[in-house]
C-alpha cells in the first residue's frame, strides 16, 4: 500500500476483476430484469388508456346521437298546439257555414305558427319589391314590367325561410324583365 492506494498485482487484480464483472453482471441483469418489467407495466398502462379513449368516444358518439335523435322535441311541442287549432278551426269550419269566421279562425293559426317560427328562430325571406338574390331566390319567371327595373321580385309564389343564416327554403319568384 502506497500513498492510501492498494497495490493490486497478479492474481489479486484478476480476482477483483472478476467479482467487479460478477456483481456488474448480477446487477446489470436486474436492472434488465427490472427495465423489462417496467416496459410490461407502461404497455399495460398504454393498452387500458386505449381502451378507456376508445369507450369515452363511444359514450360521447351515443351522447351525440341520442341529443340529435330528440333535438327538435320543444319545438314539436310547440307544434301541437297549433296542430290542435288546425283541428278546431276544421271543426268549425264543418259546423258553421260561416266563411269570415273561418278565415279569421285561419289566420290566427298562421299567425300561431309563425311566432313558433320565430322563436326557433327561423323566419321568412324579404323578397317582394327585393332585388333579386339567388343565395335567398329561386326564379320560376320573367315578366316585362314597367312599374319595376329588372331583376325585381314583383311575385312571390312560394314564401322563403331562413334558420338564422342559413337558407332552409329559397322564396320562388318571378322577376321583372324590366321595360321592353
Amino acid at each position: 500500500m502506497t500513498d492510501g492506494h492498494i497495490d493490486l498485482t497478479g492474481d489479486q487484480e484478476s480476482q477483483s476483476i472478476e467479482k467487479h464483472t460478477e456483481i456488474s453482471g448480477d446487477e446489470s441483469q436486474s436492472e434488465l430484469e427490472q427495465l423489462k418489467l417496467d416496459l410490461e407495466q407502461a404497455k399495460d398502462r398504454s393498452l387500458r388508456a386505449l381502451a378507456d379513449l376508445e369507450n369515452y368516444r363511444a359514450r360521447v358518439n351515443r351522447q351525440f346521437a341520442e341529443e340529435r335523435k330528440y333535438s327538435n322535441i320543444d319545438l314539436m311541442r310547440d307544434l301541437l298546439p297549433v296542430w290542435d287549432n288546425v283541428g278546431r278551426a276544421l271543426e268549425a269550419a264543418e259546423k258553421t257555414h260561416n266563411i269570415e269566421a273561418l278565415i279569421d279562425g285561419v289566420k290566427l293559426v298562421e299567425h300561431q305558427f309563425l311566432d313558433v317560427l320565430r322563436k326557433y328562430h327561423c323566419v321568412p325571406i324579404e323578397a317582394l319589391h327585393q332585388s333579386f338574390d339567388p343565395n335567398l331566390h329561386a326564379s320560376i319567371a320573367q315578366f316585362p314590367n314597367e312599374e319595376y327595373p329588372a331583376n325585381t321580385v314583383i311575385v312571390e309564389s312560394q314564401v322563403g325561410f331562413k334558420l338564422h343564416e342559413r337558407v332552409v327554403r329559397p322564396s320562388q319568384v318571378v322577376l321583372s324583365q324590366g321595360q321592353n
